[in-house]
């Protein structure tokens, strides 16, 4: 089963975030994604390129549907020609299978 066809879970305050083993697999995934630390928050952060604004925006409204169908809410950020998006889990303040999953349904959206 891959990333992109997997749904997420509810999580909870005290859910296990991914362990260094788990985020090295579960990277190979999502290749143009880039684990960033925030603080001591990880997150994982992807920009997308496009030729205007309103293509780039037309790309965070696709997002923005996707994170409520999930549940599931990342930083989004449009700019002309590009939109910066980032998935973490804010209850355990950190990553979470969720966020890679999200992650593998946005690479979708941008392909598709």
């Amino acid at each position: 089963m891959t990333l992109a066809t997997e749904g997420c879970e509810a999580c909870r305050a005290g859910a296990p975030q991914v362990s260094d083993d788990e985020l090295a697999q579960l990277i190979r995934e999502i290749p143009d994604w880039t684990p960033i630390s925030e603080g001591s928050v990880m997150q994982l952060e992807r920009v997308f390129t496009f030729k205007t604004f309103r293509q780039a925006l037309a790309f965070t409204n696709k997002v923005g549907e996707l994170a409520e169908s999930e549940g599931h809410h990342p930083e989004i950020k449009t700019e002309w020609g590009k939109t910066t998006v980032r998935w973490w889990t804010h209850k355990i303040g950190g990553l979470h299978r969720n966020d890679f999953i999200c992650a593998a349904k946005t690479d979708r959206l941008f392909e598709g």
